[in-house]
């Protein structure tokens, strides 16, 4: 028996009207060197049977079912199973888990033994990308682990700050450094080597996004304030939707853990500048080049 938590189907609900007409329509494109990855999963990996798997993505957003937005898609989790056919709608049964509501981990129940995993990306009508995206086969092996205490989100902040994994990073995939942006504009985030996990749920090598905005980096031993300079995503969102009045501004992205506070070592990107509300400058005119007068030599003066 396989199962997972949470919305796995909420998704698939939402584009349940697309039916046959989906497979006839052009398949979403990918961008080069996109790529979805277990976060915190190995090959060869022995998992309790209830065990919640963080999804990675570079390179593309991720977006829910029946959204449809250039290079971003929704996770689809393979369980003992092979890659459906990529050119029509992945399939919804106990093989293949869809995550249309946009999550970025689940918790799913697997009966004792082995079992493979893969990740599939799936567009808005649920049907892979062209070129597919789509990771690696994990072999894992599912047992009872011995009893230990699980530590709350609580305890977790009182013990110390969450440890970040090596080569973990969180950056900007829009808008780029030096851009200029209407008052209200959309911020996409980038993560690599954690996943997203909302706040207050206290798992290995997850936190939530935040945004801080014309602040410099707040303590990284104390939670992250919540204001207009420091806006919170807790809800485990990657893009936002942020108004600001005109001008320039800076911003710069913190990853925060269950308790919202940074993780140690802390994750941020480099801040960027963005000119909200105003005008490109134009570019300079052409430089004229003077046209080069040719002189008659000067005469030689005449003996007398």
């Amino acid at each position: 028996m396989k199962w997972a938590t949470g919305w796995a189907v909420a998704g698939w609900l939402l584009t349940a009207f697309v039916g046959q007409a989906c497979a006839q329509t052009a398949l979403s494109p990918s961008p080069p060197g996109a790529k979805v990855y277990f976060v915190d999963l190995k090959d060869g990996a022995t998992i309790a049977p209830k065990t919640t798997i963080h999804f990675g993505l570079e390179g593309m957003g991720v977006a829910p079912a029946g959204v449809e937005q250039p290079n971003t898609g929704h996770f689809h989790l393979l369980i003992d199973t092979a890659l459906p056919p990529l050119d029509q709608p992945i399939p919804n049964d106990e093989n293949h888990l869809h995550f249309g509501a946009g999550q970025t981990q689940a918790t799913v129940t697997l009966d004792p033994g082995p079992h493979t995993l893969q990740l599939l990306l799936g567009d808005w009508q649920h049907i892979p990308h062209s070129p597919p995206v789509f990771s690696e086969v994990v072999h894992i092996k599912v047992a009872e682990p011995a009893a230990a205490p699980t530590p709350t989100a609580a305890a977790s902040v009182a013990a110390g700050r969450s440890p970040s994994p090596k080569g973990a990073k969180v950056y900007f995939e829009a808008p780029y450094n030096g851009a200029y942006v209407p008052e209200t504009f959309v911020v996409k985030f980038g993560l690599v080597g954690m996943g997203v996990a909302p706040a207050g749920v206290d798992t290995p090598n997850s936190g939530h996004h935040h945004l801080i905005i014309d602040s410099p980096l707040p303590p990284f031993g104390e939670p992250i304030p919540n204001d207009d300079n420091h806006l919170h995503f807790g809800a485990g969102q990657s893009q936002a939707s942020v108004t600001l009045p005109k001008g320039k501004h800076t911003l710069q992205l913190l990853f925060g853990d269950a308790g919202h506070v940074p993780h140690d070592p802390p994750l941020f990107s480099d801040p960027i500048v963005v000119y909200v509300g105003l005008t490109p400058p134009a570019p300079p005119p052409p430089k004229k080049h003077k046209p080069h007068l040719h002189r008659a030599p000067k005469p030689e003066p005449q003996p007398t």
